[in-house]
Protein backbone atom coordinates (compact mmCIF):
# COMPACT_ATOMS: atom_id res chain seq x y z
CA UNK A 1 0.00 0.00 0.00
CA UNK A 2 1.68 3.59 -0.69
CA UNK A 3 0.03 6.79 0.98
CA UNK A 4 2.70 9.10 -1.75
CA UNK A 5 0.22 12.22 -1.69
CA UNK A 6 -0.23 12.36 -5.55
CA UNK A 7 -3.49 14.92 -5.37
CA UNK A 8 -4.88 18.21 -5.14
CA UNK A 9 -7.77 19.44 -2.77
CA UNK A 10 -10.35 21.58 -4.10
CA UNK A 11 -11.94 24.69 -1.93
CA UNK A 12 -15.27 23.74 -0.96
CA UNK A 13 -16.21 26.50 1.56
CA UNK A 14 -18.41 24.53 4.33
CA UNK A 15 -18.51 21.41 2.63
CA UNK A 16 -16.07 18.47 2.96
CA UNK A 17 -12.42 18.61 1.30
CA UNK A 18 -12.35 17.44 -2.29
CA UNK A 19 -8.94 15.49 -2.72
CA UNK A 20 -8.53 15.22 -6.57
CA UNK A 21 -6.39 12.77 -8.61
CA UNK A 22 -6.33 15.20 -11.79
CA UNK A 23 -2.66 16.70 -12.25
CA UNK A 24 -1.95 17.02 -15.39
CA UNK A 25 -5.75 15.99 -16.32
CA UNK A 26 -8.33 19.38 -17.81
CA UNK A 27 -11.41 19.17 -15.69
CA UNK A 28 -14.01 21.29 -16.57
CA UNK A 29 -15.46 24.11 -14.34
CA UNK A 30 -19.08 22.28 -14.19
CA UNK A 31 -17.55 18.90 -13.14
CA UNK A 32 -15.53 21.12 -10.53
CA UNK A 33 -18.86 22.66 -9.46
CA UNK A 34 -20.66 19.26 -8.93
CA UNK A 35 -18.08 18.00 -6.95
CA UNK A 36 -18.27 21.05 -4.44
CA UNK A 37 -22.28 20.61 -4.43
CA UNK A 38 -21.71 16.81 -3.08
CA UNK A 39 -19.10 17.53 -0.87
CA UNK A 40 -21.72 20.49 1.03
CA UNK A 41 -24.21 17.68 1.84
CA UNK A 42 -24.53 16.96 5.53
CA UNK A 43 -23.79 13.16 5.27
CA UNK A 44 -20.35 12.67 3.53
CA UNK A 45 -17.84 10.76 5.33
CA UNK A 46 -14.38 12.68 5.49
CA UNK A 47 -14.21 13.93 2.02
CA UNK A 48 -15.42 13.49 -1.68
CA UNK A 49 -12.64 11.48 -3.92
CA UNK A 50 -12.18 12.82 -7.59
CA UNK A 51 -10.71 10.40 -10.19
CA UNK A 52 -8.44 11.67 -13.07
CA UNK A 53 -11.17 10.61 -15.70
CA UNK A 54 -13.90 13.22 -13.88
CA UNK A 55 -16.21 14.96 -15.88
CA UNK A 56 -19.57 15.97 -15.85
CA UNK A 57 -22.63 14.01 -15.06
CA UNK A 58 -26.11 14.07 -13.41
CA UNK A 59 -25.76 15.81 -10.46
CA UNK A 60 -22.50 13.91 -9.55
CA UNK A 61 -20.03 13.96 -11.25
CA UNK A 62 -18.82 10.84 -13.16
CA UNK A 63 -15.34 9.51 -12.36
CA UNK A 64 -16.11 10.56 -8.29
CA UNK A 65 -16.20 8.71 -5.42
CA UNK A 66 -19.04 9.51 -2.49
CA UNK A 67 -18.69 8.04 1.06
CA UNK A 68 -21.88 8.52 2.88
CA UNK A 69 -23.46 7.45 6.40
CA UNK A 70 -26.97 7.04 6.88
CA UNK A 71 -28.07 8.25 3.21
CA UNK A 72 -27.88 7.21 -0.54
CA UNK A 73 -28.07 9.23 -3.50
CA UNK A 74 -29.58 7.65 -6.85
CA UNK A 75 -28.26 9.71 -9.31
CA UNK A 76 -24.58 9.71 -7.66
CA UNK A 77 -25.13 5.92 -9.06
CA UNK A 78 -26.76 6.79 -12.25
CA UNK A 79 -29.11 5.34 -14.09
CA UNK A 80 -26.63 2.54 -15.57
CA UNK A 81 -26.41 0.62 -12.73
CA UNK A 82 -23.59 -2.12 -12.43
CA UNK A 83 -22.02 -1.16 -15.60
CA UNK A 84 -18.72 -2.28 -15.41
CA UNK A 85 -15.94 -4.47 -17.86
CA UNK A 86 -14.97 -8.14 -18.15
CA UNK A 87 -11.77 -8.88 -19.68
CA UNK A 88 -10.84 -12.50 -20.44
CA UNK A 89 -7.50 -14.01 -22.03
CA UNK A 90 -7.52 -16.62 -24.41
CA UNK A 91 -5.07 -18.86 -26.16
CA UNK A 92 -4.78 -17.06 -29.58
CA UNK A 93 -2.16 -14.48 -30.32
CA UNK A 94 -1.18 -12.26 -33.01
CA UNK A 95 0.28 -14.63 -35.00
CA UNK A 96 -2.86 -16.73 -35.16
CA UNK A 97 -5.20 -13.89 -36.67
CA UNK A 98 -5.79 -13.41 -40.07
CA UNK A 99 -5.00 -10.41 -41.73
CA UNK A 100 -8.17 -9.05 -42.79
CA UNK A 101 -9.93 -8.72 -39.60
CA UNK A 102 -13.25 -7.72 -40.65
CA UNK A 103 -14.61 -11.39 -40.48
CA UNK A 104 -14.17 -11.37 -36.89
CA UNK A 105 -16.03 -8.37 -35.92
CA UNK A 106 -19.08 -9.56 -37.98
CA UNK A 107 -18.77 -12.76 -36.37
CA UNK A 108 -19.08 -10.71 -33.23
CA UNK A 109 -21.74 -8.70 -34.64
CA UNK A 110 -24.02 -11.54 -35.63
CA UNK A 111 -23.34 -13.40 -31.86
CA UNK A 112 -25.68 -10.92 -29.90
CA UNK A 113 -27.51 -7.82 -30.33
CA UNK A 114 -26.12 -4.54 -29.85
CA UNK A 115 -26.88 -1.09 -30.33
CA UNK A 116 -30.39 0.21 -31.46
CA UNK A 117 -31.61 -3.07 -33.52
CA UNK A 118 -30.84 -6.92 -33.69
CA UNK A 119 -29.10 -7.78 -36.73
CA UNK A 120 -30.52 -5.03 -38.84
CA UNK A 121 -33.67 -5.14 -37.76
CA UNK A 122 -34.90 -1.63 -36.46
CA UNK A 123 -37.20 -1.17 -33.33
CA UNK A 124 -35.80 -4.20 -31.51
CA UNK A 125 -33.49 -1.52 -29.54
CA UNK A 126 -30.80 -4.30 -29.12
CA UNK A 127 -33.33 -7.19 -27.40
CA UNK A 128 -33.15 -10.53 -28.21
CA UNK A 129 -36.31 -12.17 -30.08
CA UNK A 130 -35.61 -15.57 -29.17
CA UNK A 131 -34.04 -15.56 -25.73
CA UNK A 132 -31.67 -18.14 -25.53
CA UNK A 133 -31.80 -20.86 -23.01
CA UNK A 134 -28.85 -20.21 -21.06
CA UNK A 135 -30.05 -16.80 -20.59
CA UNK A 136 -33.68 -18.56 -19.44
CA UNK A 137 -32.08 -20.84 -17.10
CA UNK A 138 -30.13 -17.91 -15.41
CA UNK A 139 -33.07 -16.34 -15.47
CA UNK A 140 -34.64 -18.67 -13.69
CA UNK A 141 -31.69 -19.85 -11.20
CA UNK A 142 -32.32 -16.49 -8.98
CA UNK A 143 -32.63 -13.03 -11.23
CA UNK A 144 -36.20 -14.00 -11.73
CA UNK A 145 -37.41 -14.32 -8.71
CA UNK A 146 -35.41 -11.20 -7.46
CA UNK A 147 -36.58 -9.44 -9.91
CA UNK A 148 -40.36 -10.66 -9.07
CA UNK A 149 -39.87 -9.49 -5.08
CA UNK A 150 -38.87 -6.00 -6.19
CA UNK A 151 -42.03 -5.66 -8.62
CA UNK A 152 -44.42 -6.80 -6.22
CA UNK A 153 -43.43 -3.40 -4.26
CA UNK A 154 -42.85 -1.08 -7.57
CA UNK A 155 -44.35 -2.62 -10.73
CA UNK A 156 -43.19 0.23 -12.71
CA UNK A 157 -39.71 -1.18 -12.62
CA UNK A 158 -40.89 -4.33 -14.66
CA UNK A 159 -42.81 -2.44 -17.63
CA UNK A 160 -40.40 -2.78 -19.92
CA UNK A 161 -37.59 -4.95 -21.75
CA UNK A 162 -35.48 -7.03 -18.90
CA UNK A 163 -35.11 -10.52 -19.38
CA UNK A 164 -34.67 -9.91 -23.31
CA UNK A 165 -31.43 -7.65 -22.60
CA UNK A 166 -30.00 -10.07 -20.40
CA UNK A 167 -26.77 -10.91 -22.91
CA UNK A 168 -26.84 -7.77 -25.07
CA UNK A 169 -24.46 -5.03 -25.48
CA UNK A 170 -26.81 -1.96 -25.47
CA UNK A 171 -25.82 1.26 -26.87
CA UNK A 172 -23.36 4.84 -26.46
CA UNK A 173 -20.07 3.60 -24.94
CA UNK A 174 -20.38 0.45 -24.74
CA UNK A 175 -18.34 -1.86 -26.52
CA UNK A 176 -16.88 -5.27 -27.42
CA UNK A 177 -13.26 -5.31 -28.08
CA UNK A 178 -10.41 -7.77 -29.17
CA UNK A 179 -7.12 -6.53 -27.71
CA UNK A 180 -3.68 -7.69 -27.57
CA UNK A 181 -1.19 -7.66 -25.01
CA UNK A 182 2.42 -6.65 -24.32
CA UNK A 183 3.11 -9.96 -24.87
CA UNK A 184 0.81 -10.44 -28.21
CA UNK A 185 -1.52 -12.54 -26.66
CA UNK A 186 -5.38 -11.92 -26.91
CA UNK A 187 -7.94 -10.45 -24.83
CA UNK A 188 -11.51 -10.17 -25.55
CA UNK A 189 -12.88 -6.87 -23.19
CA UNK A 190 -16.45 -6.02 -22.53
CA UNK A 191 -17.79 -3.09 -21.77
CA UNK A 192 -21.64 -2.81 -20.98
CA UNK A 193 -24.10 -2.82 -17.82
CA UNK A 194 -27.43 -3.36 -16.95
CA UNK A 195 -29.33 -2.16 -20.02
CA UNK A 196 -32.80 -0.77 -19.81
CA UNK A 197 -34.19 -2.22 -16.59
CA UNK A 198 -31.07 -0.88 -15.05
CA UNK A 199 -31.87 2.27 -16.41
CA UNK A 200 -35.99 1.88 -14.85
CA UNK A 201 -35.14 1.47 -11.42
CA UNK A 202 -32.03 4.07 -11.49
CA UNK A 203 -34.66 6.54 -13.13
CA UNK A 204 -37.46 5.46 -10.60
CA UNK A 205 -35.77 5.76 -7.50
CA UNK A 206 -33.83 9.41 -8.68
CA UNK A 207 -37.64 10.59 -9.07
CA UNK A 208 -38.77 9.01 -6.15
CA UNK A 209 -36.24 10.90 -4.09
CA UNK A 210 -36.78 13.77 -5.51
CA UNK A 211 -40.37 13.42 -4.36
CA UNK A 212 -39.04 12.89 -0.45
CA UNK A 213 -37.03 16.22 -0.71
CA UNK A 214 -39.99 18.08 -1.33
CA UNK A 215 -42.33 16.52 0.81
CA UNK A 216 -39.65 17.13 3.90
CA UNK A 217 -38.96 20.69 2.48
CA UNK A 218 -35.46 19.55 2.28
CA UNK A 219 -33.27 22.27 0.05
CA UNK A 220 -30.23 21.34 -2.02
CA UNK A 221 -27.83 22.61 -4.18
CA UNK A 222 -28.91 20.41 -7.11
CA UNK A 223 -32.47 18.62 -7.39
CA UNK A 224 -30.74 15.53 -8.73
CA UNK A 225 -28.80 15.29 -5.82
CA UNK A 226 -32.23 13.75 -4.25
CA UNK A 227 -31.29 11.32 -1.60
CA UNK A 228 -32.45 8.40 1.06
CA UNK A 229 -32.39 8.81 4.61
CA UNK A 230 -31.15 5.49 6.31
CA UNK A 231 -34.24 3.83 7.63
CA UNK A 232 -36.97 4.49 5.71
CA UNK A 233 -38.44 2.32 3.18
CA UNK A 234 -37.19 3.96 -0.01
CA UNK A 235 -33.54 3.57 1.30
CA UNK A 236 -33.66 -0.26 1.97
CA UNK A 237 -35.93 -0.97 -1.58
CA UNK A 238 -33.18 1.24 -3.61
CA UNK A 239 -30.23 -0.50 -2.64
CA UNK A 240 -32.07 -4.21 -2.64
CA UNK A 241 -33.01 -3.05 -6.55
CA UNK A 242 -29.35 -1.40 -6.92
CA UNK A 243 -27.61 -4.66 -5.97
CA UNK A 244 -29.55 -6.65 -8.04
CA UNK A 245 -29.29 -4.42 -11.00
CA UNK A 246 -25.46 -5.03 -10.17
CA UNK A 247 -26.05 -8.71 -10.06
CA UNK A 248 -27.70 -8.18 -13.88
CA UNK A 249 -25.34 -6.66 -15.29
CA UNK A 250 -22.04 -9.29 -14.62
CA UNK A 251 -24.66 -11.89 -15.56
CA UNK A 252 -25.07 -9.86 -18.66
CA UNK A 253 -21.56 -9.89 -19.42
CA UNK A 254 -20.32 -13.34 -18.42
CA UNK A 255 -22.77 -14.31 -21.22
CA UNK A 256 -21.91 -11.73 -23.68
CA UNK A 257 -18.33 -13.49 -23.18
CA UNK A 258 -19.92 -16.88 -23.50
CA UNK A 259 -21.26 -15.42 -27.09
CA UNK A 260 -18.20 -14.11 -28.19
CA UNK A 261 -16.10 -17.34 -27.64
CA UNK A 262 -18.82 -19.34 -29.20
CA UNK A 263 -18.59 -17.04 -32.04
CA UNK A 264 -14.60 -16.91 -32.59
CA UNK A 265 -14.90 -20.64 -31.83
CA UNK A 266 -17.10 -20.54 -35.59
CA UNK A 267 -15.00 -18.19 -37.41
CA UNK A 268 -12.84 -20.65 -40.14
CA UNK A 269 -9.43 -18.26 -40.30
CA UNK A 270 -8.70 -18.62 -36.78
CA UNK A 271 -7.40 -22.17 -35.02
CA UNK A 272 -8.75 -23.90 -32.10
CA UNK A 273 -8.09 -22.21 -29.04
CA UNK A 274 -8.61 -22.52 -25.66
CA UNK A 275 -9.64 -20.07 -23.21
CA UNK A 276 -11.06 -18.32 -21.40
CA UNK A 277 -7.14 -18.79 -19.48
CA UNK A 278 -7.56 -15.74 -17.19
CA UNK A 279 -9.93 -13.26 -16.44
CA UNK A 280 -10.63 -9.39 -14.65
CA UNK A 281 -14.08 -8.00 -13.56
CA UNK A 282 -15.54 -5.11 -11.95
CA UNK A 283 -18.22 -2.91 -11.70
CA UNK A 284 -17.90 1.41 -12.27
CA UNK A 285 -21.11 2.13 -11.19
CA UNK A 286 -22.67 1.17 -8.07
CA UNK A 287 -23.18 1.48 -4.58
CA UNK A 288 -21.38 -1.18 -1.65
CA UNK A 289 -21.56 -1.25 1.93
CA UNK A 290 -17.92 -0.95 3.12
CA UNK A 291 -15.60 0.20 6.08
CA UNK A 292 -12.99 3.54 5.90
CA UNK A 293 -11.75 5.36 8.36
CA UNK A 294 -13.49 3.67 11.18
CA UNK A 295 -17.14 3.93 10.10
CA UNK A 296 -19.15 1.12 7.94
CA UNK A 297 -20.25 3.81 5.18
CA UNK A 298 -21.89 3.10 1.69
CA UNK A 299 -19.58 4.23 -0.74
CA UNK A 300 -20.72 5.27 -4.27
CA UNK A 301 -18.38 4.62 -6.81
CA UNK A 302 -19.84 6.86 -10.12
CA UNK A 303 -17.22 6.04 -13.03
CA UNK A 304 -14.71 4.85 -10.44
CA UNK A 305 -13.40 1.10 -9.83
CA UNK A 306 -12.81 -0.64 -6.51
CA UNK A 307 -8.54 -0.31 -5.70
CA UNK A 308 -8.09 -2.34 -2.78
CA UNK A 309 -3.73 -3.68 -2.84
CA UNK A 310 -4.43 -6.49 -5.17
CA UNK A 311 -7.69 -5.67 -6.66
CA UNK A 312 -7.85 -6.45 -10.38
CA UNK A 313 -9.06 -4.06 -12.44
CA UNK A 314 -9.77 -2.65 -16.17
CA UNK A 315 -9.33 0.82 -17.44
CA UNK A 316 -9.86 1.22 -20.82
CA UNK A 317 -9.07 4.31 -23.36
CA UNK A 318 -11.55 4.90 -26.44
CA UNK A 319 -11.51 3.22 -29.60
CA UNK A 320 -8.17 4.43 -30.82
CA UNK A 321 -6.33 4.66 -27.48
CA UNK A 322 -4.65 1.90 -25.51
CA UNK A 323 -6.11 -0.07 -22.58
CA UNK A 324 -4.86 -1.48 -18.96
CA UNK A 325 -5.20 -3.75 -17.02
CA UNK A 326 -4.10 -2.89 -13.61
CA UNK A 327 -4.02 -4.08 -9.69
CA UNK A 328 -4.74 -1.73 -6.82
CA UNK A 329 -2.20 -0.22 -4.28
CA UNK A 330 -5.55 0.06 -1.50
CA UNK A 331 -4.70 4.02 -1.40
CA UNK A 332 -7.25 4.85 1.48
CA UNK A 333 -7.39 8.50 0.49
CA UNK A 334 -9.14 7.46 -2.46
CA UNK A 335 -11.32 5.43 -0.56
CA UNK A 336 -9.38 2.63 -2.18
CA UNK A 337 -10.21 3.43 -5.66
CA UNK A 338 -8.71 4.69 -9.26
CA UNK A 339 -10.58 5.92 -12.53
CA UNK A 340 -12.92 3.72 -14.33
CA UNK A 341 -11.53 5.12 -18.13
CA UNK A 342 -10.46 8.33 -20.09
CA UNK A 343 -13.07 10.41 -19.14
CA UNK A 344 -15.03 13.14 -21.60
CA UNK A 345 -12.82 15.66 -22.73
CA UNK A 346 -16.34 17.08 -24.54
CA UNK A 347 -19.71 16.25 -24.55
CA UNK A 348 -21.34 14.21 -27.42
CA UNK A 349 -23.46 16.60 -28.68
CA UNK A 350 -19.88 19.23 -28.34
CA UNK A 351 -17.78 15.70 -30.46
CA UNK A 352 -20.70 15.08 -32.87
CA UNK A 353 -20.07 19.07 -33.73
CA UNK A 354 -16.66 19.77 -33.89
CA UNK A 355 -15.22 16.31 -35.10
CA UNK A 356 -15.25 14.82 -38.36
CA UNK A 357 -15.27 12.09 -40.26
CA UNK A 358 -11.88 11.62 -41.84
CA UNK A 359 -10.45 12.70 -37.96
CA UNK A 360 -12.29 9.54 -36.83
CA UNK A 361 -11.01 7.48 -39.21
CA UNK A 362 -7.54 8.78 -39.19
CA UNK A 363 -7.49 8.14 -34.99
CA UNK A 364 -8.68 4.55 -35.62
CA UNK A 365 -6.37 3.72 -38.03
CA UNK A 366 -5.30 0.15 -37.99
CA UNK A 367 -8.65 -0.68 -35.97
CA UNK A 368 -11.20 -3.00 -37.66
CA UNK A 369 -14.07 -0.72 -36.08
CA UNK A 370 -17.22 1.50 -37.47
CA UNK A 371 -16.01 3.79 -39.73
CA UNK A 372 -19.18 6.34 -40.19
CA UNK A 373 -20.57 9.68 -38.78
CA UNK A 374 -22.56 7.49 -36.15
CA UNK A 375 -19.71 7.16 -33.95
CA UNK A 376 -18.64 10.40 -33.82
CA UNK A 377 -19.39 10.97 -29.66
CA UNK A 378 -16.91 8.10 -29.37
CA UNK A 379 -13.95 8.65 -31.40
CA UNK A 380 -10.92 8.97 -29.37
CA UNK A 381 -10.57 12.82 -29.85
CA UNK A 382 -14.21 13.43 -27.58
CA UNK A 383 -11.68 12.03 -24.11
CA UNK A 384 -9.22 12.50 -22.23
CA UNK A 385 -5.84 11.55 -22.98
CA UNK A 386 -5.36 8.23 -20.92
CA UNK A 387 -1.35 8.91 -20.32
CA UNK A 388 -2.25 11.57 -18.92
CA UNK A 389 -4.91 9.76 -17.02
CA UNK A 390 -2.75 6.71 -15.87
CA UNK A 391 0.13 9.18 -14.77
CA UNK A 392 -2.39 11.06 -12.42
CA UNK A 393 -3.57 8.12 -10.52
CA UNK A 394 0.43 6.49 -10.38
CA UNK A 395 -0.46 5.82 -6.57
CA UNK A 396 -4.07 3.86 -7.02
CA UNK A 397 -2.96 1.41 -9.51
CA UNK A 398 0.09 -0.53 -11.19
CA UNK A 399 -0.07 -1.57 -14.43
CA UNK A 400 -0.07 -5.04 -15.33
CA UNK A 401 -1.31 -5.82 -18.64
CA UNK A 402 -1.29 -2.80 -21.59
CA UNK A 403 -3.58 -3.64 -24.43
CA UNK A 404 -3.78 -2.01 -27.32
CA UNK A 405 -7.67 -2.63 -29.51
CA UNK A 406 -7.39 -4.60 -33.34
CA UNK A 407 -11.56 -5.06 -33.41
CA UNK A 408 -13.85 -3.09 -31.65
CA UNK A 409 -17.52 -3.42 -31.67
CA UNK A 410 -19.70 -0.73 -30.53
CA UNK A 411 -23.38 -0.28 -29.28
Amino acid sequence: MTNERNYDVIPTGSGVPIKAWTRGVAVEDGAVAQLQNVASLPFIHKWVAAMPDVHQGFGATIGSVIPTRGAVIPSAVGVDIGCGMHAARISLTAADLPDDLSGLRNAIERALPHGRTNNGRPGDRGAWHDVPATHRALWAEGLGPRFEAITAKHPRIGRGATLEHLGTLGTGNHFIELCLDQDEELWIMLHSGSRGVGNRIGRYFINLAKQEMKRWFIELPDRDLAYFPEGTDHFADYLEAAAWAQDFAAANRELMLASVLEALRGVSDLPPFEGPLDEVRCHHNYVAREHHYGANVLVTRKGAVRARAGDRGIIPGSMGARSFLVRGLGHRESFESCSHGAGRAMSRSAAKKKLTLEQHIESTRGIECRKDAGVLDETPLAYKPIDDVMAAQRDLVEVTHELRQIVCVKG
